[in-house]
C-alpha cells in the first residue's frame, strides 16, 4: 500500500478499544502491531483518519501524533498486512513444506542406493545426460528432462526396484578455460563454483538423486580411467597420431571440431576459423563403423536418432576407379587418380574429375599456368568448414587445375577440376563428375560449360527431362567400348554396376569398395582444461611411449598463463618443468604430450563410472556393471544424437571386446525431450508511413519494420493473433529458445520462489507431450499450482481464519463407496499406464479429474486419499512427503507401495442407453449393465426430455436391444382417434 498522503483528522470521542484495530475501506479489520501501539500511540482514545492511494483508513488509536510519526507507523502496519496477505495468497504452504522435506532427504540419505545391492531384485538404472555446469545456471528448459527421469526414478523405486539414479558433471571444457583467459580466474575456480550453483538449484527442485554417487570429470580420482581407458586404445592401434586437416582457430589458439565451427567461424567468440593440417592423435572409430551400423536394430531408440547415426556412419558400396593422368601432349602419364564411385554404372558419363582443394597430388598435377588460380581457390577453401562446403544449397565453386585425365571405359580426356564440395576426408577425395547423374555435378557444369553425357535412363524409350539431373537408376545407354571390352548398354543399373566393377577387377582398372563417410575420431585439443594425454615422447627419437598405468592419473598441472602460444603448441607447453621427464624404462629424456582430451572423452563413459564411483583399483566392478547395465533409460536433448552417443556406444563396444563391460551397447531406450521455448513474442508490422500492416500482407507491401507488441494489446482472433484495438491487424507470434543473449531466460529460482518446486516440476510435464517443443507460459503454472491448492484444501482443508492451515488432514475412517473405488481405480490405471508411456501429461490430467470428483463427495475415506497421495508422489514429492505424514505414516513416500489398479473396478456398470420413440432417437438415460426392459422404460418415463413423447401414449411395442437401444413404438392411430 502507498501512501500519497496523510491528513489527521478530529472525530468525535468515542470509549477506548482495548485492540486499536485499522479498518480498511473494504471493511476488513487489521489489528495494529503492539509495538505500534506502544512507542506511537500511547493510550489515547482519539481517532485519525489517513487518506491512501487505494483504501481509506480509520485508525482506532491515538490522534495528536506527528504527522510523519503516522506515516513510518502506517508504513510498519503496510509491511505486517502484506505479509499476512502473502500467507493467504498462497494456495498452499509450499514455503515452509519443501525446504522441510528437502532437509529431511539429506539428512537421512533417502535416495541412497547402496554399494551392495540384493540383486535378487529387479534395476532400473535411470539417468540424464551429464549436463555441463555454465556460470548461467539452469533456466527453466533444463529441469524438463531431469524431472522426466526423477518421476521414473519415484515410480520404480515404489514398485519395488533397485533404481539407480545419480547426477555429476561434465566439467572439462572450452568456456571455462575461455573465462580464464579474459579474468585470470582458474578454470578449476570457476567450474566448482559453477557446479555447486547447478547442483543447489537441482536440490531446490527436490530431484532424487543419489548425491553420494555424484563425479566430475575434473576430478584426478575420475580421469585417471579415461586416460585408461586412452591407453588401451593404444595398445589395440586403435589410438594413433597423424597429420590431419583441422579446423584451426588461431584467436582461440586451439582446433575445434566440426560442430564448434559455425558459418567459417567459432561458435564460442565468432572467431574466423580456417583449414590446416597438423599432427594430431586420433581414434580408429571406423574399424568398429560395421558394428555401430548393425547394432543400431537391436536399440530402443528413435527412429529419427538411429537415422541420423546410420547416415553420419554413411555405409556405402561402390568401386573404386582409377583415372590416369594426362601430359600436356595427351599421353597417359604413371601418375593415376583413384575416385570412389557408388554408381559404377555411370562410368561412361563421366564429363571430368574434381579433387578436394588438400587433395595430397594436387601439387602434381595442376599446370603451371593454373597453379596461382589453384592456390587462391585452396586458401579461400580453407576458411570453410565441412559442413559449409557441403551445403547443398550453396552455389557451387570450383577452378580448372589445367590438366586432364583419362576416363578407363571410353578413353575420352577429361578435365580436372578443383572444387570444395569435395572433401579430402571423404573417400580418396576425389570423385569422377557424372554431371547428367547427380544434381551436384549437374549443377557444376552447368555453370562452368562442361559437357553432360546421359547414360542412364528411367525406361526404356522414355525421354530425358531437359534442365535436370536424373538421379535414379535405370536402364544404362550410351555405355558401350568393344575396344576395351566393355558393353552395358540395356542393362539395369545394379547389373551394369557389376558388370563393371568385373571388368575393371579383370583389367585392374578398379576394384569393389565399401566406404564410409565415418572418419577416425580428430582426439586432440590444444586447450589447457582437458585430461592430459598420457603419452611422452623420447628426447632423440620422438618415439611416443605410453606412460604406465602405475603411474596414473597424470594430472594437470598448475598454470597461471592459459592464452593460446600463437604458434599452435598448446599451453601445456608453458609448463616447463612438466612437460620435461625421464622414460622410466630408459632412463632417457624426454617430454609429455601437451594436447590434451577433447571434452567428449570424460562424457564417453561416465555411466559405468556412476555404478562404482569409488573404486580406485579398477574402472568398475564386474559384479555392479553386470547387475545395472545397460542403462535403462536415457534422456537429453536430440542436439547430441551423433557425436555424444556415437562415440559412447564406439568406447563402450571397445570395452566390451576387453572383457570390461557386459553389453554390446550402453544405453538400452534413449528418449529425447522436446525444448522449453521462451514466453511468446508478439510483433506487429509497420509501413514506412508509420501505419500497422497485417502481417499476413506484409511481404507483399514492400519495406516495412517490426514492432514488439506487449501482451495486454493482443487477442486471439481464429488461428491468428490481432490487435485487441484493431482486430484487422494480424500479428507475428513467435517463441525461441532460451538464451541469454534473447533476453528470454526464465530463471527457476524465480518460479520455485513465487509458486513452489512442485508446481514448477508439474507445470513442465503439463504442457505438452513430453517429447515436443512447447513454449513457456507463466501464466500456465498459475493452472497447475491452482490445482496443487485444491488438493492440498481438499485433504487438509481451508485455511484458518488467520492465514495458517490446521494440522492433520480432514479424511474420514470410513468404508469407500462403489463411486469411490471406481474413480481412484481408474485415475491408478492411467497414471500408472502413462507414467509407463512417458506420456506425464495426460497422467496428470487424469489426477486433476479425480480432484474434480472428489470434490462432489461429502466425505474423503483415508484409504482413497492415501492411494490417490501416492500416485500424486512421483510428480510433487514435496506436497506427497507432508500429505503422507499428515496421514500418519512415519516413513518416507519415497518407498511406499505404488497402487495397482483392481480390474473389478475398472469395469464399466453404468452405460448411457439411447432411447428412440417410433425409430427416432430423443435422448439417452443411464442404466446399469443388465437392465431389464421393464426398467429401462421406467427410467425413460421418468426422465424430463423423455416423458413428454410417452406421457398418456398408447404403446403399440417395445424394441429392447440390451445395453444397445431401448425403441418404443407408439400406436399412432389411437393417438389421432384420442386428438380427434
Amino acid at each position: 500500500m502507498n501512501i500519497t498522503h496523510a491528513k489527521v483528522q478530529p472525530f468525535p470521542r468515542s470509549p477506548p478499544l482495548h485492540h486499536p484495530t485499522l479498518i480498511f475501506s473494504s471493511g476488513q479489520k487489521l489489528p495494529f502491531p503492539r509495538k505500534f501501539i506502544t512507542a506511537h500511540i500511547g493510550r489515547s482514545s482519539s481517532f485519525a483518519s489517513i487518506l491512501c492511494k487505494k483504501h481509506t483508513l480509520l485508525a482506532h488509536g491515538c490522534f495528536g501524533v506527528s504527522r510523519s510519526r503516522i506515516r513510518s507507523s502506517v508504513s510498519e502496519v503496510e509491511e505486517e498486512q502484506k505479509q499476512k496477505s502473502v500467507v493467504v495468497k498462497r494456495a498452499y504452504p509450499f514455503n515452509e513444506i519443501e525446504p522441510k522435506w528437502q532437509r529431511y532427504w539429506e539428512e537421512n540419505r533417502t535416495f541412497r542406493t547402496p554399494d551392495d545391492v540384493d540383486t535378487s531384485k529387479p534395476k532400473y538404472y535411470v539417468l540424464d545426460m551429464f549436463p555441463y555446469p555454465s556460470g548461467a545456471g539452469l533456466h527453466v528448459g533444463h529441469p524438463l528432462g531431469y524431472t522426466a527421469t526423477d518421476i521414473l526414478a519415484r515410480f520404480k523405486r515404489m514398485q519395488g526396484y533397485n533404481v539407480l539414479h545419480p547426477m555429476g558433471w561434465d566439467a572439462f571444457g572450452l568456456p571455462a578455460e575461455q573465462y580464464a583467459i579474459e579474468t585470470g580466474t582458474h578454470p578449476k575456480l570457476t567450474t566448482l563454483r559453477n557446479i555447486n550453483r547447478f547442483r543447489s538449484q537441482l536440490k531446490l527442485l527436490g530431484f532424487s538423486y543419489d548425491w553420494d554417487r555424484e563425479i566430475s570429470t575434473i576430478e584426478p580420482e575420475y580421469y585417471k580411467w579415461t586416460q585408461w581407458i586412452f591407453l588401451q586404445l593404444l595398445k589395440r592401434g586403435l589410438a594413433y597420431q597423424a597429420e590431419v586437416p583441422v579446423n584451426w582457430c588461431p584467436a582461440l589458439g586451439t582446433v575445434l571440431a566440426n560442430e564448434e565451427v559455425v558459418d567459417g567461424v567459432s561458435e564460442r567468440g565468432g572467431h574466423p576459423v580456417i583449414r590446416k593440417p597438423m599432427q594430431q592423435w586420433m581414434l580408429k572409430i571406423t574399424a568398429y563403423a560395421d558394428r555401430l551400423l548393425e547394432d543400431l536394430d537391436e536399440l530402443d531408440w528413435p527412429e529419427s536418432i538411429k537415422e541420423m547415426q546410420r547416415n553420419w556412419i554413411g555405409r556405402s558400396e561402390g568401386a573404386e576407379m582409377e583415372f590416369y593422368v594426362l601430359d600436356s601432349d595427351g599421353r597417359e602419364t604413371d601418375m593415376k587418380i583413384t575416385v570412389y564411385t557408388t554408381r559404377p554404372d555411370t562410368i561412361f558419363g563421366a564429363t571430368y574429375l574434381v579433387v578436394a582443394p588438400e587433395y595430397t597430388l594436387l601439387s602434381s598435377i595442376v599446370s603451371a599456368k593454373q597453379s596461382e588460380s589453384v592456390e587462391e581457390y585452396k586458401d579461400i577453401a580453407s576458411r570453410k568448414s565441412d559442413l559449409e562446403r557441403t551445403e547443398l544449397q550453396k552455389e557451387k565453386t570450383g577452378v580448372f587445375g589445367g590438366c586432364y585425365a583419362k576416363n578407363p571405359a571410353n578413353g575420352e580426356p577429361i578435365p580436372i577440376w578443383v572444387a570444395d564440395y569435395v572433401l579430402g576426408s571423404y573417400g580418396t577425395g576425389a570423385i569422377m563428375a557424372v554431371p547428367a547423374h547427380d544434381t551436384r555435378d549437374h549443377e557444376f557444369a552447368s555453370k562452368y560449360t562442361i559437357p553432360i553425357k546421359w547414360v542412364v535412363t528411367p525406361n526404356v524409350g522414355s525421354c530425358i527431362e531437359s534442365g535436370k539431373a536424373y538421379s535414379g537408376e535405370g536402364i544404362v545407354i550410351n555405355s558401350s567400348n568393344m575396344m576395351v571390352g566393355l558393353d552395358i548398354n540395356g542393362f539395369s543399373s545394379k547389373e551394369a554396376a557389376h558388370k563393371v566393377i568385373e571388368w575393371a577387377e579383370k583389367t585392374g582398372n578398379g576394384k569393389k569398395k565399401v566406404n564410409y563417410k565415418l572418419r577416425d575420431w580428430l582426439f586432440a585439443r590444444q586447450r589447457y582444461w582437458g585430461e592430459p594425454i598420457p603419452v611422452i615422447f623420447l628426447a632423440d627419437s620422438g618415439e611416443s611411449i605410453p606412460v604406465l598405468e602405475t603411474e596414473l592419473p597424470l594430472t594437470l598441472p598448475e598454470l597461471d598463463d592459459f592464452t593460446p602460444t600463437g604458434t599452435g603448441e598448446p599451453p601445456l607447453s608453458k609448463a616447463v618443468s612438466w612437460v620435461k621427464t625421464i622414460d622410466p624404462s630408459s632412463g632417457k629424456p624426454a617430454t609429455r604430450e601437451t594436447n590434451t582430451m577433447p571434452q567428449w572423452a570424460g562424457s564417453c563413459w561416465y555411466y559405468l563410472r556412476f555404478m562404482d564411483p569409488k573404486n580406485s583399483k579398477e574402472l568398475v566392478d564386474k559384479a555392479k556393471e553386470m547387475y545395472w547395465s545397460p542403462v535403462d533409460i536415457y534422456v537429453g536433448g536430440a542436439e547430441h544424437a551423433v557425436l555424444h552417443l556415437l562415440y559412447s556406444r564406439f568406447w563402450h563396444k571397445v570395452l566390451y571386446d576387453i572383457g570390461v563391460v557386459s553389453t554390446k551397447e550402453p544405453f538400452k531406450c534413449v528418449i529425447n525431450q522436446g525444448i522449453i521455448l521462451g514466453e511468446v513474442q508478439y510483433v506487429a508490422c509497420k509501413g514506412t508511413d508509420g501505419n500497422y500492416i497485417s502481417a499476413d500482407s506484409a511481404n507483399e507491401l514492400g519495406e516495412h519494420f517490426q514492432e514488439i507488441i506487449p501482451e495486454e494489446r493482443v487477442v486471439k482472433s481464429g488461428e491468428y493473433f490481432v490487435l485487441k484495438d484493431n482486430p484487422n491487424i494480424c500479428l507475428i507470434a513467435r517463441a525461441h529458445k532460451m538464451s541469454k543473449s534473447r533476453g528470454n531466460v526464465v530463471n527457476p529460482d524465480d518460479v520455485v520462489a513465487e509458486y513452489g518446486a512442485d508446481s514448477l516440476r508439474l507445470y513442465e510435464m503439463f504442457m505438452g507431450p513430453f517429447r515436443d517443443s512447447k513454449t513457456w507460459n507463466t501464466s500456465g503454472i498459475e493452472g497447475v499450482h491452482r490445482f496443487l491448492g485444491r488438493t492440498w484444501r481438499l485433504i487438509v482443508g481451508s485455511p484458518l481464519p488467520h492465514g495458517m492451515f490446521r494440522d492433520g488432514t480432514m479424511v474420514t475412517d470410513e468404508e469407500p463407496t462403489m463411486e469411490q473405488l471406481r474413480a481412484l481405480h481408474k485415475c491408478i490405471a492411467k497414471v500408472t499406464e502413462e507414467i509407463e508411456g512417458t506420456r506425464f501429461n495426460t497422467g496428470i490430467s487424469a489426477m486433476m479429474e479425480f480432484i474434480n470428483a472428489a470434490y462432489k463427495w461429502d466425505k474423503h475415506p483415508k484409504s482413497i486419499i492415501e492411494a490417490f497421495v501416492l500416485l500424486l508422489s512421483p510428480y510433487t514429492p514435496h506436497m506427497a512427503e507432508e500429505l503422507w505424514s499428515r496421514l500418519g505414516h512415519q516413513d518416507s513416500i519415497a518407498y511406499a507401495p505404488f497402487p495397482k489398479a483392481d480390474p473389478t473396478y475398472l469395469k464399466e456398470s453404468i452405460i448411457v442407453l439411447p432411447v428412440q420413440i417410433n425409430g427416432k432417437t430423443r435422448g439417452t438415460i443411464q442404466v446399469e449393465k443388465g437392465c431389464s426392459e421393464e426398467d429401462a422404460f421406467t427410467l425413460a418415463s421418468q426422465d424430463e426430455k423423455l416423458s413428454k413423447y410417452l406421457d398418456g401414449k398408447p404403446i403399440k411395442k417395445k424394441i429392447f436391444v440390451p445395453g444397445k437401444i431401448l425403441n418404443v413404438i407408439l400406436d399412432r392411430q389411437n393417438v389421432k382417434v384420442g386428438v380427434q
